[in-house]
Formats: C-alpha cells, structure tokens, sequence
C-alpha cells in the first residue's frame, strides 16, 4: 500500500447555507434525552445573538474543523455570528491554516497498522489522514511569518493577525477561518499556541534566530481576553468541545475580579 493509495478522498466541509435544518431542530423539541437539548441550545444561541449588548463568543475544542465543518465557522464569521474565538492551536494551524494553503484532510480509517503510516509520513486523526510533508510545509510557513515580524513577544492573537494577513497574498484555498477572522476583525486566541504546527514553527524561528526572535506570551492572551470580558455589557459562550479554550474563556470573570474590576458571570452558554 502506497501514500497515494491512502491520500486519495479528500474530506468535503458542510456548507450549512444550503441546508435548512430549523424545521428538524424545532421538531426536537417535542423529543427527549440529547434532541430536547439541541433544540434548547438553539434558543439560548439566538438569545445570544439577539442581545445587541452582549458579545459572542465561540471556542472550539477537538478535531471538528479536520471532519468537515470547518465552513461552518467561517460562515459564522463572515454573517456576524460570532465576535471573539478562543480555540485550539490544532483548529487553527493544522487544521484551517493548513488548508488554506492548499493542503488537504483526506478519509482514513482507525483500523490501520500504524506503524505503517509512519513510514509513509502519513498522520491519523481517527479515521482522518493527513500528509506529514504538508504539515511541515504548514510548520515553515510559520517561521516565515515569524521571521518577517518584528522580535518581540506577541499575544496568539497579535500572531494569528499575522497569518491572516500572511493568508491574503498567500492563500491558496480562499475561504478560511484565519483570513475571514482577519478580514473581518474578529480576534482568535489560542492559549496553547505551542501545542500545534505553529509551535514547530516558531522552534524553527527560534534556533534560526538565536538573538533576537519572537514569542509567544500567553499571559498577555489571558490579558486581552479578560479585557474584552470587562469592556463588554454581557458575553455568550458558545462551547465546542471543552478543553484548555471553554476554561480560558470562563476564567476570564475570576481574572478580572483578580484586577479589581466587577464583571457578571457570562450571560449565556452552550456546550456541544
């Protein structure tokens, strides 16, 4: 078996604009165990979305964006629907950033010697491959970016900035989370920025450059979220998946009592 017979159908995204699913999530309502709570979910996100007071937003936790729901996101974006993003290093650079430029997710299965997908550079998540190769393309493109910014720390969100204004002469696939987010000013933190592609990135940066270099502050993140969270009326979280971006994003009511500041408990929230 060669790496061509294993990378051959590729992963397709959902595009949600062409389906109307309100008529299925309504009739949940009816319904018991999971179904009754989707439908439930549905109401306290159009709450959130229908309080002009509160901000939104979303974090994402998990492998959704490599299983194909990664157009879903940016057509959040894109419509408005969301106004901050705190997310895993994983969704935004190996997953969406890896795309746009060009590279692909292809259907896999779990049931497969590993061992052999090593020694054809091929990586697994569940039954979803990746090219190693690409992702280490992805890797340099990182320290490219990082080796034309000024040294420096830098918030994941300053950084992230940067590759969406990288993705806007580089982009090869233009529909992509990191560029709408940048396009359209919406701020994406990722707290465990290392803990992705852009770490192997920004290693690489970083014994090229010795001297000077960038980093990465994640204590600023922390920073500049709990200050979105003090300069906004109300927040909504909308939780995919859990993990290190729902705590970072629910800390943000304890670290700005830390600094003195009063701030209500987030208005809303839902967890898929």
């Amino acid at each position: 078996m060669t790496k061509k017979d294993l990378l051959k159908d590729t992963i397709k995204h959902i595009d949600i604009k062409k389906l109307d699913v309100k008529k299925l999530v309504d009739s949940y309502r009816g319904m018991s165990f999971s179904s009754r709570d989707l439908a439930r979910a549905a109401d306290i996100y159009n709450m959130m979305l229908g309080d002009k007071k509160a901000s939104v937003w979303l974090t994402i936790a998990g492998s959704t964006s490599a299983a194909g729901c990664m157009q879903v996101y940016v057509d959040m974006v894109k419509n408005r629907m969301v106004d901050v993003i705190v997310a895993t290093g994983a969704t935004i650079v190996d997953m969406d950033f890896f795309e746009a430029l060009g590279f692909k997710h292809y259907k896999g299965t779990p049931y497969i010697d590993d061992g052999l997908l090593r020694s054809l550079y091929i990586d697994r998540i569940y039954d979803t491959f990746i090219d190693e190769e690409q992702l280490q393309a992805c890797d340099h493109a990182v320290g490219e970016i990082a080796d034309n910014l000024e040294p420096r720390p830098y918030s994941s969100r300053e950084f992230i900035r940067e590759m969406g204004r990288y993705l806007t002469k580089h982009a090869k696939k233009k529909d992509s989370l990191v560029q709408a987010a940048f396009e359209n000013d919406v701020p994406i933190f990722v707290p465990a920025f290392s803990d992705s592609s852009a770490g192997f990135g920004l290693v690489y940066h970083q014994v090229q450059n010795p001297g000077t270099h960038v980093t990465i502050d994640s204590v600023k993140d922390f920073r500049e979220l709990t200050e979105i969270k003090m300069a906004s009326k109300d927040t909504g979280l909308l939780i995919v998946g859990g993990g290190v971006p729902k705590n970072f994003a629910a800390d943000t009511v304890v670290c700005a009592e830390v600094l003195g500041h009063e701030v209500p408990p987030h208005k809303y929230s839902v967890q898929i």
